[in-house]
C-alpha cells in the first residue's frame, strides 16, 4: 500500500525528521457536519483531527491525500444492523418534502470480501453512500452499492430504494436495484463458489467514480461519473409511492425477495414526514451469517471469530477511499440526535 503524504521539518538542535499526520478533517473539510461510526460500533462524535489505524485514517497515492474507510466482514455492528460499517453519518436530518440537500463524493473501492457465498446478493459488496431514515422503522430509501466477485477485474455499481413498509411489520420489507455500471443487486453465482459473467461495463478496484445525490422537494436526483464510462443519471419520488399494492411489486423483487417472504407494500406518502439524512463511507455489506437465515443479506463468509486482524491479513474486509466530498445542508434541517441516541 503507498506510504502515507508525510509534512515533515527539520530541527537544528538534533535534525530529527517531525512527521505531522494528515488527517482526514485536512483531507475533506466537512467532517463538522457528521458524527463518525467506526468498524468496532463505537461513535467518535465528529471526527476532525482524528484518526484510527484499524478503521479511518489517511493515505497517500502519489497523487493525492485521500481519506480510508476500513470494516472487517465480523465485529461489533452500530444500532440494529447485522453488518460492521465505518461510516459517517449526518448530525441533522430533513425532510424530503421540503428538502433541498445534496451530497457529492468521489472514490475508489480498495476491497471487498475474500469470501462468501456467490448465491447470496449482498456478498463481495460494500455500500459507499446512503440517505437513512432517522424515523419510525429507520429504512434506506438509497443505498449505493460497489460489489465485485472474486477472480472479476471490474466490479458493479448500483443503487438501491428500500420501501418505507406500510403498517407496523417492517419484517416485509424489500429493495428494488437498479444498475449503474456493470449488474445489480439480483445477479448471482449459480452455487456457492461459481461466479456469473463479468460485466463488459464494469468498475475495476482503485477505479475512480463519483457520486452526487440531491433531495429537493420530494425529489430525488442521482448523477453518477467516472472517466471512460458513461454519465448516468436517475429520478426517484421519495413523496409518493409506487409501490402501494401487490401488483406493483417488481419482477426482480418477485425473484429475489418474495420467496423469503419479504413482500410488502410501501406507505402511499413513502418517506414524507420522516426525518432522513445522508451517510458516507464504507458499510460493508458481506458478514458471517448463514445464508440459511436469508438468502439476501447473510453471506456465510470468514469473519475469524471477530479477529480484525486476521480478518484484514486475508482479505476479509471491506475499504473505501475518498478523494473529495461536499454536502450542502439545507435552512429547514434539524437535529438529529434522536437517532444516534437510540443506536449508540
Amino acid at each position: 500500500m503507498p506510504e502515507k503524504k508525510a509534512n515533515t521539518s527539520t530541527t537544528d538542535a538534533d535534525e530529527k525528521e517531525i512527521v505531522k499526520t494528515v488527517y482526514a478533517s485536512d483531507v475533506i473539510p466537512f467532517l463538522d457536519h457528521w458524527k463518525l461510526i467506526l468498524g468496532d460500533g463505537s461513535n467518535v462524535g465528529i471526527a476532525n483531527n482524528f484518526e484510527n489505524k484499524d478503521f479511518f485514517y489517511t493515505e497517500n497515492d502519489g497523487n493525492s491525500d485521500w481519506i480510508v474507510f476500513k470494516a472487517p466482514n465480523g465485529g461489533n455492528t452500530h444500532g440494529t444492523s447485522n453488518n460492521t460499517r465505518t461510516e459517517l453519518a449526518q448530525i441533522k436530518k430533513w425532510y424530503p418534502k421540503t428538502a433541498n440537500d445534496k451530497l457529492t463524493a468521489t472514490l475508489k473501492v480498495m476491497n471487498v470480501s475474500a469470501t462468501g457465498d456467490a448465491r447470496i446478493a449482498a456478498t463481495y459488496a460494500v455500500v459507499v453512500g446512503q440517505i437513512h431514515s432517522a424515523d419510525k422503522f429507520e429504512n434506506e430509501p438509497l443505498k449505493i452499492f460497489y460489489k465485485k466477485f472474486p477472480g472479476h477485474t471490474k466490479g458493479s455499481v448500483f443503487w438501491h430504494y428500500e420501501i418505507n413498509t406500510a403498517g407496523d411489520d417492517n419484517s416485509k420489507r424489500w429493495d428494488y436495484s437498479s444498475a449503474v455500471w456493470g449488474n445489480d443487486f439480483s445477479v448471482v453465482g449459480s452455487d456457492t463458489n461459481t461466479y456469473p459473467e463479468e460485466p463488459e461495463d464494469g468498475i475495476a478496484l482503485g477505479e475512480e467514480f463519483s457520486y452526487e445525490i440531491e433531495v429537493k422537494d420530494g425529489i430525488m436526483n442521482l448523477t453518477f461519473t467516472s472517466n471512460g464510462h458513461e454519465t448516468k443519471t436517475f429520478t426517484k419520488n421519495l413523496i409518493e409511492s409506487e409501490f402501494t399494492t401487490k401488483a406493483d411489486i417488481p419482477e426482480q423483487t418477485q425473484k429475489l425477495f418474495v420467496p423469503i417472504g419479504q413482500d410488502g407494500v410501501e406507505r402511499k406518502e413513502a418517506y414524507a414526514g420522516e426525518g432522513c439524512f445522508f451517510k458516507l463511507g464504507a458499510y460493508n455489506q458481506t458478514n458471517g451469517k448463514s445464508p440459511e437465515v436469508n438468502m439476501n443479506w447473510c453471506s456465510g463468509a470468514e469473519t475469524h471469530g471477530g479477529d480484525i486482524q486476521k480478518q484484514y491479513a486475508d482479505g476479509n474486509y471491506a475499504e473505501v477511499w475518498f478523494k473529495t466530498g461536499s454536502i450542502q445542508v439545507s435552512d429547514a434541517s434539524v437535529s438529529n440526535e434522536g437517532y444516534f441516541t437510540k443506536n449508540d
